[in-house]
């Protein structure tokens, strides 16, 4: 697909790459719209090349649209030609969702291996690598979400907060035989969502 030809009495041209990325930079959003026409198919190859999954390349690919739209100004012509920026883009975009999924796979293996420890040790283990405990505090924050609102409350308490079932029962007023239900509850729910989504990958 090429980008809609602009008429101009006798003449009738194509917005160069160039052009479109300075009307781009301005906000107008034909701009945006003829310059993802000319390119969405080598940005989807590019993305998919490191992808390898048809959906993921098209969420990529938008998040990449996006990403154009939002810093068309930062382009310049020392960059080299406006493919290849947008090349970059993509490629990095791809490269990002690489990397987010194979830190998730990490999260939800450490989860796991988590369910069947102490959490006070667990959670000194993981503060000696801030990867670590940042992987796995993105991960528990999306699943716990999903959660009832007091099993939600219970095991936010318990994993970032590091306290005990006492130390959780004192905070929230709550006896303390409800506390480890409530967490025996959602660790149950959350190993179970960690294993759906296992078969999914």
């Amino acid at each position: 697909m090429i980008a809609p030809a602009i008429d101009t009495g006798s003449l009738t041209f194509f917005p160069s790459d160039e052009s479109l990325m300075q009307s781009i930079a301005e906000h107008k959003e034909l701009a945006i719209a003829s310059l993802y026409q000319r390119h969405a198919k080598t940005l989807k190859k590019v993305i998919y090349q490191v992808l390898q999954d048809e959906a993921e390349a098209d969420d990529v690919l938008q998040e990449s649209v996006l990403q154009i739209w939002r810093e068309a100004a930062s382009y310049s012509s020392g960059l080299g030609k406006p493919l290849g920026w947008l090349v970059t883009i993509a490629r990095r975009r791809a490269i990002d969702r690489v990397r987010r999924r194979a830190a998730y796979t990490r999260a939800k293996d450490r989860f796991e291996t988590y369910v069947e420890t102490e959490p006070r040790s667990w959670l000194r283990c993981c503060a000696e690598d801030d990867n670590v405990a940042t992987d796995i505090r993105r991960f528990l924050e999306r699943e716990i979400q999903r959660l009832p609102e007091f099993q939600a409350e219970a095991l936010k308490l318990s994993f970032f907060g590091g306290m005990s079932h006492r130390e959780i029962a004192a905070r929230t007023q709550t006896p303390l035989g409800t506390v480890k239900t409530r967490l025996e509850l959602g660790l149950r729910k959350l190993s179970s969502s960690v294993r759906a989504q296992r078969n999914k990958i």
